[in-house]
């Protein structure tokens, strides 16, 4: 007859493999959801850069360099049905030169500070456990999972670097907020 620690042990780890197996579709769902949202992007950039070029009476809009001025991201129309909630939210752009963090929303902006203060004080890494507790977020699975979400997101698209399986850090290149670098 098997012990009751045994039996105990083997739901555990049932329960466990469980978890690591939503786990993985769960990212594999936001890899696929960040190249959704990267590929609709761009066909919205090809949109409207196609309007500017079919737009009568624009042949005098360039520079005298040949150059165009380019509108800003944010006077893009967005498409139909998005609501204004989920559009700032939703898209963490690709890091590059001369980004500043004002082009996330502020929960990002919020990691990215816990984890700039951590570095300049020469402490390393946070866990999504440890960066909750900075945060003051309640330490229950649902808030560090949607925290370790973001962090993920984050690291797919060059803010931050996960050294170490659920070890996170500013990448080298990025800097604090208003440096543009």
């Amino acid at each position: 007859m098997p012990s009751v620690v045994g039996l105990l042990k083997q739901r555990e780890l049932t329960a466990r493999r469980r978890v690591d197996r939503l786990r993985e579709e769960a990212d594999r769902i936001h890899a696929e959801l960040d190249t959704a949202e990267r590929e609709w992007s761009e066909w919205i950039i090809t949109r409207s850069r196609v309007g500017e070029v079919l737009a009568p009476g624009d042949s005098d809009a360039a520079c005298p360099d040949g150059s165009e001025d380019l509108p800003d991201r944010d006077d893009q129309p967005a498409p139909a049905g998005l609501s204004e909630a989920a559009k700032p939210r939703s898209m963490v752009p690709v890091w590059r030169a001369g980004l500043d963090w004002s082009t996330v929303s502020v929960d990002y902006q919020r990691i990215l500070q816990a984890l700039a203060d951590r570095g300049r004080l020469g402490q390393g890494t946070l866990t999504c456990q440890e960066m909750a507790a900075r945060l003051g977020l309640d330490l229950v699975p649902a808030k560090v999972e949607a925290l370790r979400a973001k962090a993920k997101r984050l690291t797919a698209r060059g803010w931050l670097v996960e050294s170490a399986p659920g070890r996170f850090t500013l990448a080298k290149a990025v800097a604090g907020p208003g440096s543009g670098s």
